[in-house]
């Protein structure tokens, strides 16, 4: 408990002595130094991006001009072609055709329709027998390709990537004639070679997104589309034949050229992009400056990009180095002054946490003395400080004062729907008098011993089902529930008063073990206990002077009254109908007469309290005349009973009935 308590009170410790040197030093280091290599950083990064994003976006330019001046090439070599071998005999044709294959090594195949006429497929047999492919590909991909070839009949220019067909780097051209459409199928070697070009990679697509060039084989070998990516889609989308983006995407052609395994990389490009984490963001996503043009061939766009960090790398290592040195001159410096603030810090950390713990109520605290300065006098003050509150606690509720002085209870008056707890000890005065008649002036010190016992006891009952003790009125005990602090409803309230009622029998019973009636300096004590529910006033009452937390209203004297009836009815714990119309399911209870309120018009019922719901014969009364037994309370003669005949009361008006529930 207490390291708990001591727990609490440092938590609440936001910024010790100790900790505001720190800062202070801490912010002295990191403006001089952080300042310099902030602004040094700054201008630095400036002139590399400025550098970079011109960089990157003349090796676009230069790609889509080289892309463009090849593509272009292949299509009118094969256009001159065609027109050639129209004109030919067949035995010219063939000749015509070695020779064109010879001048043009990279291209696998030439395939054109003619209106009226059968397509015609010119393969390059030397190129497969080069690259070890069997020439029956070129069949089956003419094949699979006739509606391409009708669409660049139609007049369409397209660019498909066969090397998925083939499983070697090729490209296919679809394009338009004036009799028909043809298609070229080259080997892009020389477009794949400078598109890699360090750093900056460049890539080819198609108006469909597939990956037709890039450095990296396996990509194009495995069809990889990327039109689902962001920054493809605003690509395409914009109206800018040229330019250049920030874009943010795990399209990492960048990281492609790594050393990572083929697998790894043909998962990336496979993930879809609804793969994200919890915050919505890709975790393979990178920054990269984004260069691309479009061509003028069937949609085709060339893409440049570089990763943002490998363009920092430099300025970023720079940086480091930097921060690593700020980092070392704070850390010396922040151990300097924390050592020095110890020897402040400790002694007013062990004031806060004993500050901590009066705040929560624990008023005795521990403190030593160190020193012979401000800070050991203050110690000295909050030690007798502490003393006196320790004192105090006791004279009150010392969980009341605990909460008003954190606030939780405000001044002035609130409607409380309380059950309220009246308790006395039975022939209180005949036993003190015996005290004092018999060991004089010893009389008083007994009495005040034996009566603190037994409301040591008493509000031990009460504070464990979360009761306040109101205050003690000679031997009685006023509390209540659900005033200061609530249990959550008015039944469970309820509940909790008439359970410590049935704690305060138990206690009572087992303090009475060893006690015997003759014994005048220990003499065994009966009680009665009133208990009512209803609407009270809760709230601090008193004077500017003295002030104390209570209850009041109707509810509370009908309490105080129902207490006075045990004696005359024979019982120890007697509530209204009001509290007995929420526990009567969770206690048994006999009715007793209904007695007739001085103020009230209807007689009011009340009911002796037996015991609880479910507790066995074994252990504990099941009928009143066992509590009377269990007790040694004599059974009245209820129709000679004249309760409170002086001031008239209380009117009994009939018989009770026995009642379980």
């Amino acid at each position: 408990m207490g390291k708990n308590l001591k727990r609490r009170a440092t938590d609440k410790i936001r910024f010790s002595i100790g900790a505001k040197l720190v800062i202070i030093i801490s912010f002295i280091v990191l403006i001089s130094l952080g300042s310099i290599t902030a602004l040094v950083s700054w201008l630095v990064r400036q002139d590399l991006r400025v550098a970079a994003e011109e960089n990157n976006f003349e090796i676009n330019r230069r790609s889509a001009t080289e892309a463009e001046f090849i593509i272009s090439k292949m299509r009118s070599e094969s256009l001159i072609h065609i027109r050639t071998l129209l004109s030919m005999t067949p035995e010219a044709a063939e000749e015509s055709t070695d020779y064109f294959f010879d001048q043009n090594p990279n291209m696998a195949a030439l395939l054109f329709s003619t209106q009226g006429q059968e397509e015609r497929l010119l393969v390059n047999r030397k190129f497969f027998i080069s690259k070890e492919l069997d020439p029956v590909l070129a069949e089956s991909f003419h094949r699979n390709s006739s509606s391409l070839l009708r669409q660049a009949a139609a007049g369409n220019t397209l660019l498909r990537n066969a090397a998925p067909h083939f499983n070697s780097a090729l490209v296919a051209l679809f394009f338009p004639w004036q009799r028909g459409g043809g298609m070229v199928l080259f080997a892009p070697e020389t477009l794949s070679d400078t598109f890699g070009f360090g750093l900056n990679q460049s890539y080819l697509l198609n108006d469909s997104g597939d990956l037709i060039i890039h450095s990296d084989f396996e990509l194009v070998r495995s069809g990889v589309n990327v039109s689902d990516h962001a920054f493809i889609r605003e690509i395409k989308e914009s109206s800018d034949r040229s330019k250049q983006i920030l874009a943010e995407t795990d399209f990492g052609v960048s990281r492609s050229a790594m050393n990572t395994g083929n697998s790894s990389i043909i998962q990336k490009f496979e993930r879809k992009p609804s793969e994200k984490n919890n915050q919505g963001k890709n975790p393979e996503a990178v920054r990269q400056f984004v260069a691309y043009t479009k061509l003028n061939l069937g949609g085709s766009t060339v893409i440049t990009s570089i990763e943002y960090d490998k363009v920092f790398e430099g300025i970023a290592a720079t940086t480091r180095r930097n921060i690593y040195l700020t980092i070392s001159v704070l850390l010396i410096s922040i151990l300097l002054v924390w050592f020095f603030a110890k020897t402040i810090s400790v002694p007013i950390k062990a004031l806060a946490v004993a500050a901590g713990s009066i705040e929560a109520g624990v008023f005795e605290v521990e403190l030593t003395r160190k020193g012979r300065d401000e800070i050991g006098v203050l110690n000295d003050s909050f030690r007798k400080m502490s003393s006196a509150l320790g004192i105090f606690g006791r004279f009150t509720n010392r969980d009341i004062a605990v909460r008003a002085m954190r606030g939780e209870i405000k001044p002035g008056g609130l409607p409380k729907h309380a059950t309220i707890f009246f308790s006395d000890i039975r022939e209180f005065t005949s036993k003190s008098e015996n005290m004092t008649r018999i060991f004089g002036s010893e009389a008083s010190d007994r009495i005040v011993h034996w009566l603190n016992n037994y409301l040591t006891h008493m509000v031990d009952c009460v504070e464990k089902t979360g009761g306040a003790v109101d205050k003690f009125i000679g031997d009685a005990v006023m509390a209540h529930w659900g005033t200061a602090y609530t249990a959550g409803s008015p039944q469970k309230d309820a509940y909790n008063c008439v359970y410590a009622a049935l704690m305060m029998r138990k206690a009572v019973y087992e303090i009475n073990r060893n006690r015997k009636p003759d014994d005048y300096g220990n003499p065994p004590i009966r009680i009665g206990c009133g208990i009512n529910t209803g609407i009270v006033t809760a709230g601090q009452i008193g004077s500017d002077l003295r002030m104390e937390y209570t209850v009041i209203g109707d509810p509370v004297n009908l309490a105080s009254r129902v207490e006075s009836l045990n004696k005359p009815l024979g019982t120890d714990i007697l509530i209204t109908e009001n509290t007995w119309n929420f526990v009567r399911n969770d206690f048994i209870t006999e009715e007793m007469p209904s007695v007739t309120v001085k103020g009230k018009e209807k007689p009011v019922r009340i009911f002796a309290v037996i015991n609880r719901v479910g507790v066995t014969k074994e252990f504990g009364p099941q009928t009143l005349a066992e509590v009377r037994a269990l007790l040694g309370i004599p059974v009245p003669d209820i129709s000679a009973v004249n309760v409170n005949e002086d001031e008239k009361k209380y009117q009994i008006d009939g018989k009770g009935k026995r009642q379980q529930k």
